[in-house]
């Protein structure tokens, strides 16, 4: 059986100031990011395409 500790204000002191406040509450504006999209490339689509992943 675990005995009381010799000095419980000295630990719940410690404790406290390790886990005693929460963390800073995020909003939820602050965890999406907005990048623009990027414009398609022209003229990418290659018609032998096909070939070459499916028939080697």
């Amino acid at each position: 059986m675990r005995t009381a500790p010799e000095h419980p204000d000295t630990t719940e002191t410690t404790r406290r100031a390790r886990f005693g406040t929460l963390p800073q509450r995020i909003r939820p504006e602050e965890m999406v990011e907005e990048r623009p999209a990027s414009t398609p490339a022209d003229h990418t689509y290659n018609s032998d395409d096909w070939l070459v992943r499916y028939c080697w």
